[in-house]
């Protein structure tokens, strides 16, 4: 990556560098057997999903359509492929001392991190773009229109880019704390997890019902990953729910600059 993006004159405009930087590192994920595992883990686990899904319809009418389960349980194939996908970011950059050198040439350190971001977020999107194919067998076979309801399948895919977003950009920043991609990996899971399902933990705890933690009860709720997940697939679009992900993950990306030049200014 340093030798493509020290061929950019500092003349040209920063967007180059920018995508300079994207198609190496959509390079470097296409050759990283990280993101071969992810790929097929995430293939084998939807899989597995959606034929349990055709199972649980075949032996008995459900009141909602397939597109709503098979989201319901999309964290489960986050919690290891976004880990997967940008653990290496920065961990390994580091401790290979390529980073440093990377960060001497004409290329400013917020566009090392969104080019990463981008291009981990394009592979995050192109893995849940291929579930396209499991509803458009199920279409085909069953020839049904019920089975493919469009309003659940746009929100719920909806709802896949926009949370995606922040998801990224916490590999992301966990990449850029360590060296160690193994640590990125775990760090990242941690506070997916904590994300995804400890605020829908807290949710459920009897405390927060008390009438003097009624701002934080409200505050919880509104947080809740799994409760925007619903909203989006009855056709419910809330700004707020999308202004969340786009500042959180806003501020995830600053915080991932921000310790990157912590790091090699320590170094």
């Amino acid at each position: 990556m340093a030798t493509i993006a020290a061929r950019c004159p500092s003349s040209e405009p920063a967007m180059r560098h920018y995508f300079t930087i994207v198609s190496q590192e959509i390079r470097s994920l296409l050759y990283s057997a990280s993101t071969y595992i992810a790929a097929v883990l995430f293939l084998l686990v939807m899989g597995f999903i959606f034929t349990n899904i055709l199972d649980v319809y075949s032996k008995a009418p459900q009141e909602s359509p397939p597109a709503v389960m098979f989201f319901q349980l999309y964290w489960f194939p986050v919690l290891f492929m976004v880990p997967l996908l940008t653990m290496k970011s920065f961990a390994a950059e580091r401790r290979q001392g390529t980073l440093e050198t990377l960060l001497t040439t004409p290329v400013s350190t917020a566009e090392v991190v969104l080019g990463k971001f981008t291009a981990a977020y394009l592979f995050y999107l192109m893995l849940w773009g291929s579930t396209l194919g499991f509803h458009y067998i199920l279409h085909v076979c069953a020839r049904d229109v019920r089975y493919l309801d469009a309003g659940p399948l746009i929100g719920g895919y909806l709802f896949i880019a926009v949370s995606g977003l922040l998801f990224i950009a916490v590999g992301i920043f966990a990449s850029a704390m360590t060296r160690s991609h193994e640590v990125a990996g775990i760090f990242c899971t941690t506070m997916l997890i904590g994300l995804i399902l400890g605020v829908s933990y807290l949710a459920d705890l009897s405390v927060l019902n008390q009438d003097a933690l009624h701002p934080a009860k409200t505050a919880v709720d509104a947080l809740q990953i799994a409760q925007h997940l619903d909203d989006f697939t009855h056709g419910v679009i809330d700004t707020r729910q999308i202004l969340f992900y786009v500042s959180g993950s806003t501020l995830a990306l600053i915080f991932s600059i921000l310790g990157v030049e912590a790091k090699i200014l320590n170094s």
